[in-house]
Formats: structure tokens, sequence, C-alpha cells
């Protein structure tokens, strides 16, 4: 059988500009757990408000781009701040898995109220990315896909440095390592807290305009934190480099069964790699022994 290596790679960065935008929503995922311990399974509901509330200043009220998105990444982290506080810090002290059912009520929640205020019909958001097609090599490239690979990749490098030398990010990672220790040096763990869920919501918002942008806006959006989830558990819950390395690979598997099999088989594909991994590995390539899971 002859292969067509031009379209094999054509195929392959599609699929590596859409695991950019897993590994940067699985970052998002990751900071939650490392600081918390809580799975929220309401990221990609998450990243669906983040989209949704850029449309209703680009589109509804008609700011411009340098306000919407500033805006709406305000929006969705201040929505972060507030979820954990009403419903993840009453959970402290409680079961792993009693805190996984308060997001798993996130997630229907945050459905509900786009399709009470947007309705569930399928949105566009504003062009604002370029949409000149991009050649590499002799490989072509949707210049969305393109760009939002290369948002995702600038993002993920300023959420590393700033955790490497923001004070705010050193306490992230101190209350990451060892919450008890991370008291006795005078950290605020609770506002700590409350730092990842802002944190993790902004990541995900930009995360949500980008894949709004490419796919456009439904409350179906959700449904890419599923494969967010098989990202993270594939690299490792409490693994940032197992979500880099994840998303990357999970969006050139998720490419290559849409292509070669059809679209009906990319879940089939993403969650049978899912099931491999529990099975061979079941605190991902990177994540540690000791982590929890449900």
């Amino acid at each position: 059988m002859n292969v067509d290596w031009l379209f094999f790679l054509e195929i392959s960065l599609a699929g590596l500009g859409t695991g950019g935008l897993y590994a940067l929503t699985g970052l998002a995922f990751v900071i939650i757990y490392k600081a918390t311990r809580v799975v929220n399974l309401a990221i990609g509901d998450m990243l669906m408000i983040g989209a949704y509330l850029f449309f209703a200043f680009s589109a509804g009220l008609g700011l411009p781009l340098w306000i919407s998105v500033p805006a709406a990444l305000l929006g969705v982290a201040a929505l972060g701040a507030l979820i954990e506080r009403t419903m993840i810090r009453p959970m402290l002290g409680e079961s792993p898995i009693s805190s996984f059912m308060v997001t798993v009520g996130l997630s229907s929640i945050l459905v509900g109220l786009v399709e009470l205020i947007w309705t569930a019909d399928q949105r566009r958001l504003p062009e604002f990315l370029p949409t000149t097609p991009i050649q590499i090599g002799e490989a072509f490239l949707p210049p969305k896909i393109f760009y939002g690979f290369w948002i995702a990749v600038s993002l993920i490098a300023l959420v590393l440095l700033t955790f490497r030398f923001w004070r705010g990010g050193i306490a992230l990672r101190a209350t990451a390592s060892d919450q008890a220790a991370a008291y006795s040096m005078g950290i605020n763990v609770p506002r700590v807290f409350s730092l990842s869920w802002c944190f993790a919501a902004l990541i995900a918002g930009v995360a949500g305009i980008v894949v709004g942008t490419i796919g456009g806006l439904s409350s179906t959006m959700g449904v890419f934190g599923l494969s967010v989830l098989v990202v993270v558990i594939f690299g490792g819950l409490d693994s940032v480099l197992g979500a880099l390395v994840g998303g990357l690979f999970v969006g050139l598997i998720e490419a290559w069964a849409g292509t070669y099999l059809g679209g009906e088989y990319k879940l089939l594909a993403t969650f049978s790699l899912l099931v491999l991994i529990l099975l061979v590995r079941p605190y991902g390539l990177f994540g540690t022994h000791e982590i929890e899971r449900l």
C-alpha cells in the first residue's frame, strides 16, 4: 500500500496543533489537582464559559478585541474563584469522590447556564486570527490551528516561567509539594487554593477562545474536556510534563484515527488509549505512584 507521506505530514501537523490546545487545558487541570487534589471534571465547561464570555463582549457588546479578551479572561478567573470558595473549599477533608461529584454537578450547571443565556444554538466567534494558509515545506496547515498552537505554546511557557519566578507561583508549587510544610512556612494555603482555581480558569478561558474560534461555539464544547481528561490520565494527574506530552500525543492519535478510520473513531481511539494506560500504568507516564485515583 502506497502511503501519501505529504498528506500524513499535514494531518500530523494538524494533530500537533490540536494537541497544543489539549496540553494547555491539561495544564489547567493539573494546576488544580496539584494544589487541591480535586479531579475537576468541569474543566471543559470552564473552557466553554471563557469562549462564551468572549462572544458576549465582542459580538454582543461590540467591544474591540483588546478589551474583549481581557474582560472574558477576568470573568472566567472570577468564576474560578467563586467555584473554589463556594463549592470546593467546603469539601476540604471529605473523600475525593465527594469533591469529584461536585465537579460533575458543576459541569451540568455550567452547561445549563449557557443554554439559558445563549440557547443551545451554534454560534461563531468574530474572526481575529489570520486566514492566510500556512505552508511548512510542501505541507499546508489550517491557519487557525497553526496560530492556536503557538498561542498555546506561548501561554504554557509563560505559566512555567510564572511558576518558577513569581511568589504566587512558588507558593503554588510549595503547596502542591506538601500542604503541611507550606502551612508551617507561613503560606496562606486556602488563598493558594483560590489562586490555583483562578489561574486554571484563566488558562482554560484562553483555550476556550481559541477552540471556539476554530470550531465555533455550542453548549457541547465541554466534550473537549473528555479528551483533556485522557491527556492528564495518560501523562499523570499531577505531572505538568505529562500534560504537555500527553496533549501532543492524544492530538496525534485523534488526527490519525479521524483521518484514516473516520471521524466517529476519534473518541473511540482516545478512550481506548485511556483504558490501555490505566491497565499498564495506572498513575500515568510521569505521575507519582502515591496519587489517589477514582
